[in-house]
């Protein structure tokens, strides 16, 4: 059993002081936000992450698991402390470390001659060369012959199945200078039936943002594809699925959508490309990657927009789903939020409803020409289209005739799939004008396939068949 210091307690600092609890250990989470711990300890999570607030209170209840504002008492006694604090995007595009450097620094101050041997683990996301400073920081405030190393050792969780992946990890990396400090990781992670990665402190921070960096190029990457499937005629769908099946690509992360977001990919890929040029190295691909993140929102725009013109003042639109992703609360550099804001900015009345994002949306958006509905079903009444724009499963499972009866009773009723959840041939059949990522639907031929070909985008022997003209 370890003594584990863990500081902060967003989703990686709170998970992981929650399974490091579960595994045995004795776990001391901190946070400098009084109100924040003192819901913790009533079971009231900061975060939406399944399952948690049920681990967090069952090590709680053994003692195994407590909380508090004082680092120096955190810290008292430790094995370990993790460093989890957040690492959000600069304006230059580089990864504002300020937090790591001031916890650092707080390390440092709380560390006495004559404390026992700890090792001190960045879990945050970090650039190359961080760990280095972070050692340091240390070094230059602790007592002199206070014994301590430094480790990186990422983390490579997916908000939403946060508990699982902790506890049945692909992998464990473990950067350190110090054979020291790789005995006491080892001895903490050797349970767990997945390989570790023993490497230097440059490599492990580079293993975090190249892992995150190819997954975000997957997503570009197929959204790239369904932009030429819409225009030749293709279903990127089952594209996906042919492509999936090749070992050496996979299925994981080939899902079309309005683009990638939430609080790692984004940052993560521009702090990389960030680091590149700092290293005078244009890494073209990941600029790439970036941009065509941003425009493929845009396009989803543009088919609103081609539908119901520049002016969308007395059109309303409901928006299902505001979290970047299902199966959380994150609205970090959501895609929805955008699109909603963009609605909004051409004269729309919005209607919203996510099952978990709803507080956090109504914080960042606000109430003007914003109705917060309370189910889906709510949210969709009597307006002129749907959008959907987050993956929930109950989105999925909507039901179409009761979609078309909310909707009430408009001549043209308009649903925009950001996610591919619906099955076309039976939202077609209902009657909708439909639009997808992708792949061809009633609403592209109508409104979209002769724009295409006018561009240049699709050709007039395709356009005449897709028509049915001879």
């Amino acid at each position: 059993m370890k003594k584990v210091c863990v500081i902060g307690t967003g989703y990686v600092g709170l998970v992981g002081a929650a399974v490091f609890a579960d595994w045995g250990n004795s776990v001391v989470g901190v946070d400098i936000d009084e109100k924040k711990i003192a819901k913790i300890e009533e079971g009231i999570m900061p975060i939406y992450e399944p399952g948690l607030d049920e681990v967090v209170l069952r090590n709680i209840k053994t003692g195994k698991l407590s909380f508090t504002t004082s680092l120096a008492e955190g810290m008292k006694d430790a094995d370990m402390i993790l460093i989890c604090v957040g690492t959000p995007m600069s304006d230059t595009g580089a990864a504002d470390l300020s937090y790591v450097w001031a916890v650092a620094k707080e390390i440092g101050q709380n560390l006495k001659k004559g404390d026992k041997y700890v090792v001190i683990i960045t879990k945050s996301t970090v650039p190359v060369g961080t760990n280095e400073r972070v050692k340091q920081i240390v070094r230059e405030y602790a007592e002199e012959g206070v014994e301590f190393d430094v480790a990186s050792n990422p983390e490579f969780l997916a908000e939403g199945r946060a508990l699982e992946d902790m506890k049945e990890t692909d992998r464990t990396v473990v950067g350190t200078e110090n054979e020291r400090a790789l005995t006491v990781l080892r001895e903490f992670y050797g349970h767990l039936d997945a390989p570790m990665v023993e490497c230097d402190l440059r490599t492990a921070e580079m293993i975090k943002y190249a892992s995150n960096a190819i997954l975000a190029t997957k997503i570009s990457f197929i959204n790239e594809i369904g932009q030429l499937c819409e225009r030749a005629g293709a279903d990127v769908g089952l594209v996906a699925k042919g492509m999936g099946y090749d070992k050496r690509i996979g299925r994981h992360f080939l899902n079309v959508s309005i683009g990638y977001g939430g609080s790692c990919f984004p940052k993560d890929v521009a702090a990389l490309y960030k680091t590149s040029t700092e290293e005078a190295y244009d890494f073209k691909l990941l600029r790439s990657v970036m941009e065509v993140n941003d425009s493929q929102m845009h396009h989803f725009v543009r088919k609103i927009r081609k539908v119901f013109g520049i002016n969308m003042e007395g059109k309303k639109i409901a928006c299902l789903g505001l979290a970047f992703k299902a199966d959380t609360d994150d609205i970090r550099d959501s895609k929805a939020i955008k699109i909603v804001r963009e609605l909004r900015g051409h004269g729309a009345t919005v209607s919203v409803y996510d099952p978990q994002a709803m507080e956090n949306s109504r914080r960042e958006l606000g109430d003007k020409d914003i109705t917060y509905a309370e189910d889906m079903y709510s949210a969709v009444k009597d307006v002129d289209a749907v959008c959907i724009l987050t993956e929930w499963g109950e989105f999925k499972n909507i039901d179409i005739e009761k979609l078309w009866r909310a909707m009430g009773s408009s001549k043209r009723k308009f649903v925009f799939d950001g996610r591919n959840l619906l099955d076309q041939k039976k939202v077609e059949a209902q009657g909708f004008t439909y639009f997808a990522v992708g792949k061809r639907t009633n609403g592209y031929n109508e409104f979209l396939l002769e724009d295409e070909e006018k561009r240049g985008f699709v050709t007039t022997a395709l356009l005449k068949s897709q028509n049915g003209k001879k």
